[in-house]
């Protein structure tokens, strides 16, 4: 079935950097985007990046710079590694894949950034 897993998520203080990774199944994800969304308490969804099927990306602008979207289509996995972290990049991000006729989410993983 259609599967979207993350890993990499945790604590770390300002300044430092981790990397997230979304393994996907069920579909032929390479012929897909990739995104990645993040969510902190009490406010909106935000979209962070997008990678295209043939490497093309696209930031906000909150954290262009210091933020790297990529992927691995042998591995079907999506990266993103975030460097420079401030406190305010804490919350649940979230991997999303969307298809022609549909999106899908994986977990979440919460990524804390401390002072």
């Amino acid at each position: 079935q259609v599967q979207l897993v993350e890993s990499g998520g945790g604590l770390v203080q300002a300044g430092g950097s981790l990397r997230l990774s979304c393994a996907a199944s069920g579909s032929i994800w390479s012929m897909y985007p990739m995104s990645w969304y993040r969510q902190a308490p009490g406010k909106q969804p935000e979209w962070v990046a997008l990678i295209s099927r043939d490497g093309g990306t696209n930031y906000a602008d909150s954290v262009k710079g210091r933020f790297t979207i990529s992927r691995d289509n042998v591995k079907n996995t999506v990266y993103l590694q975030m460097n420079s972290l401030k406190p305010e990049d804490t919350a649940v991000y979230y991997c999303r894949g969307t298809t022609t006729q549909a999106f899908y989410w994986a977990q979440g993983t919460q990524v804390t950034v401390s002072s």
